[in-house]
């Protein structure tokens, strides 16, 4: 059964795929069948930049346990690394 849970967020950073580096401009994430990953349903990710065209894109296709553990590794590095700059601000 097709679930066709997609969420959307403009992002900005960078990706790299077979043509090198390009801008990011979008995520899609949606929960599903995944096209390659051999699950029932995965939580897929699609960074893309359309205006660059079809070669902008990075997909990825988790677990639901890998995607949470993934969310909670972000979350980690983030809230360390934010600390971590703001002693070195603090001097």
């Amino acid at each position: 059964m097709c679930t066709y849970v997609v969420e959307k967020t403009p992002i900005a950073g960078c990706g790299s795929g077979a043509e090198g580096w390009f801008d990011l401009k979008e995520a899609n994430v949606s929960y599903d069948h995944p096209f390659n990953a051999p699950y029932e349903h995965a939580l897929n990710i699609d960074f893309t930049n359309e205006a660059e065209g079809p070669g902008a894109r990075v997909a990825v296709e988790l677990s639901a346990d890998s995607a949470r553990a993934l969310v909670a590794a972000i979350l980690e590095a983030l809230e360390r690394g934010e600390e971590a700059e703001r002693r070195e601000m603090a001097g």
